[in-house]
């Protein structure tokens, strides 16, 4: 990048920040994730490192948030209630030590130690009393100038509305070893006291307010942070109250002779302030800085509330001092950041793959970014007309995410950053895989391959067939397969199970050991129950549900094959378009003879029993995030309960469990009347 570039991008990335920053912080709106916001900081405040020449005034890493709102009383803070610079890796933290060490002298670098507590994700405030009383609560704003927001501040239970008495807080600090805070206390008493901590709602409670929203027709709360930063905003204090916040304090503002950040928190703790005391630690060097991360990344769900990371600090407050203030954050501490769920990475280009059923999909092709601990370099696209709605091109900076923790999405294209050098995509004419011609039928979004023997579609077929829900073969991956296609060892599913260890050991990527352990795991996978056999065929519109609703309707794979379209029809969740694809896939002559194959190379199906479990008969339908398990997990605990989990929502639908950030299923459920479950209760179903 050259450094003309880097001032182009650098300008570009400020006034984005600071638009998405106004509507968040000022508006109480979101229309980015965090993480992604925290994504385009990183990358401006690097930028800038590298390009300190163009760190301009209005920099977002020059002030902490916009405006603040009209409605409540401005009050300033005394001193500026600053940020943290983030780190999303071990080089980011080691980098951000060696920048500090840069400041200190070599006897003052080796008394650097840390402290070390979660990062919460609520609402930065600060707390003034006078002679021990609470005389203000002050929201952030911009750093220096807040809202006065003390009445709603007061219906918080963690916050003391009136400190312990200053004899009592003087003995326990002794008792403490903090004899010099002590000390000043005795000389100075609670004159003025200023604390600084975060607002938040616990898990529990958060869940609780997102159900009563559903059953009120009303709209859920996004993640506990909003509800919190809105809760306090609240013109009326009963409104507050109702929400039943919480708060942890772990900065103490006044000067009574501390020498350690680890100080301030025993001495908050002591004077009655709800701390994060429990679940901090003090290091004495990285390595414990790293092992206390990852703790907490691996053990986030027994806290009681949401955290995004952990703050690290240098505990020594004379260094901290020295150390100073850079932009917006100090340069003694650090926000070491769990790995993100959303980020923002560039599209460097779009291909076409093609699936078993001959559909093609258009696939981002990313520079490669961490996301959820997991780098990727590829996303799906879906079809074309996604791309449209996106708006992408090839060159756009774009917000990535995995949904569901799983797979690679495009979440948001970010057209503010464009250069003038991005390209538009257009769905290749020809198949790229065999160049047969591509055809799109009216009514359809997806363009295929018409040409039935395309090599694409035997692999991906394949793939699909020996894949964990269907024939759960173990060894047999793509590259595999593609060899044996490309060889001529295999035509068809049906030739897997006719491999002979003498067919794979001459070939590359395979000897003795290996041929022999391929053949035995083909081999075990004979028998298969009559759902999966049906979904590894490949039937197009047929997923894992709709197969188990065929084999709990027809029971026997034969009347199956030789079902009606009528009585396809009548199948709970299979309409027409469904019912179609069985019918024509049962009645192609060549799909006839494969079946006929694989039972003549020794495929079983298991007699049909229909499930059984205090979950038979129900049907349900997940929409959100599950707090303690994913969707896949939850629909195999269904299923095992003899239940079923479905994809939409109907009449027939038993139940609807809402997670966190629920879709448009949730709004269905509430319109067609389908019962709501929380997580929690949806859990307790299964005792």
């Amino acid at each position: 990048m050259t450094k003309q570039e880097a001032k182009e991008r650098i300008a570009k990335l400020s006034k984005l920040i600071n638009r998405y920053r106004y509507v968040y912080h000022v508006l109480d709106r979101q229309e980015i994730a965090e993480s992604a916001l925290d994504s385009l900081k990183k990358e401006l405040f690097d930028l800038e490192a590298r390009y300190p020449e163009f760190v301009f005034p209005d920099s977002p890493t020059q002030r902490v948030a916009g405006r603040p709102l009209e409605k409540f009383v401005k009050y300033e803070h005394k001193t500026p209630m600053i940020s943290y610079n983030d780190a999303f890796s071990v080089q980011d933290v080691n980098d951000w030590l060696d920048r500090a060490k840069k400041f200190l002298s070599n006897e003052e670098i080796s008394r650097i130690d840390f402290f070390c507590e979660p990062k919460l994700d609520g609402l930065a405030i600060e707390l003034v009393y006078e002679n021990g009383v609470l005389e203000v609560g002050a929201t952030r704003g911009d750093g220096h100038i807040g809202e006065n927001v003390t009445q709603n501040l007061k219906t918080i239970e963690a916050i003391p509305l009136r400190l312990r008495e200053a004899a009592d807080i003087v003995k326990d600090l002794a008792a403490a070893g903090l004899e010099r805070m002590a000390s000043a206390i005795k000389v100075r008493g609670l004159d003025e006291l200023a604390v600084r901590g975060e607002v938040v709602i616990a898990k529990r409670e958060f869940e609780k307010i997102n159900k009563r929203q559903l059953e009120n027709g009303l709209e859920s709360f996004a993640n506990p942070r909003n509800l919190a930063a809105g809760s306090i905003r609240q013109l009326d204090p009963k409104i507050t109250a109702s929400r039943h916040l919480d708060s942890n304090c772990y900065r103490l503002v006044s000067d009574f002779g501390q020498t350690a950040h680890e100080e301030e928190h025993k001495f908050l703790e002591i004077a009655g302030f709800k701390t994060n005391n429990k679940f901090s630690k003090y290091c004495k060097n990285l390595a414990e800085v790293f092992a206390f991360r990852e703790y907490w990344y691996k053990n986030r769900a027994k806290l009681p509330y949401e955290i995004d990371g952990v703050v690290v600090q240098i505990n020594n407050n004379e260094l901290f001092k020295k150390l100073g203030v850079v932009g917006k954050a100090p340069r003694g501490a650090i926000a070491y950041k769990f790995p993100l769920k959303q980020t923002t990475t560039i599209v460097e280009d779009i291909q076409v793959q093609v699936g078993r059923t001959g559909a093609l999909t258009p696939v981002a092709i990313l520079k490669p970014v961490e996301v959820g601990g997991v780098m990727i370099s590829r996303a799906t696209l879906h079809n074309e007309d996604e791309i449209r709605r996106l708006g992408l091109r090839i060159g756009d900076t774009v917000v990535v995410g995995r949904a569901g923790d799983v797979i690679p999405d495009i979440m948001k294209v970010l057209p503010e950053l464009r250069d003038g050098l991005e390209k538009n995509f257009s769905m290749p004419k020809t198949c790229p895989m065999c160049g047969g011609e591509v055809v799109k039928k009216e009514g359809e979004v997806a363009s295929r391959c018409a040409n039935r023997d395309c090599f694409a579609v035997q692999e991906r077929a394949l793939g699909h067939f020996v894949s964990r829900a269907a024939f759960n073969v173990d060894g047999l991956g793509p590259k595999i397969i593609n060899h044996l296609l490309d060889v001529g060892l295999i035509r068809d599913a049906a030739d897997i199970f006719d491999l002979k260890e003498g067919d794979l050991i001459p070939l590359e990527r395979f000897a003795e050991k290996s041929a022999k352990n391929l053949v035995e795991s083909v081999q075990n996978k004979k028998l298969i129950s009559l759902a999966r056999f049906i979904y590894a065929l490949g039937i197009r519109n047929v997923g894992e549900q709709t197969a188990r609703a065929l084999a709990d309707n027809f029971g026997d794979f034969e009347k199956i094959k030789t079902a009606p379209l009528e009585d396809l029809q009548t199948v709970m969740d299979i309409g027409p378009v469904v019912a179609e694809s069985i019918y024509d896939w049962f009645a192609n002559k060549n799909n006839l003879k494969l079946i006929d194959k694989l039972f003549a190379a020794g495929i079983k199906i298991e007699s049909y029993q229909k499930p059984k479990g205090k979950l038979a008969g129900l049907s349900f339908v997940i929409t959100g995030t599950l707090e303690s398990m994913s969707r896949q997990e939850a629909k195999d605990r269904i299923r095992e309960l003899g239940g079923t989990a479905v994809e939409s929502v109907s009449k027939n639908t038993a139940y609807v469990v809402a997670g966190a950030n629920p879709g448009s299923k949730l709004a269905q459920a509430q319109k067609l009347g389908v019962k709501i479950l929380s997580g929690d209760e949806f859990k307790k179903l299964f005792y």
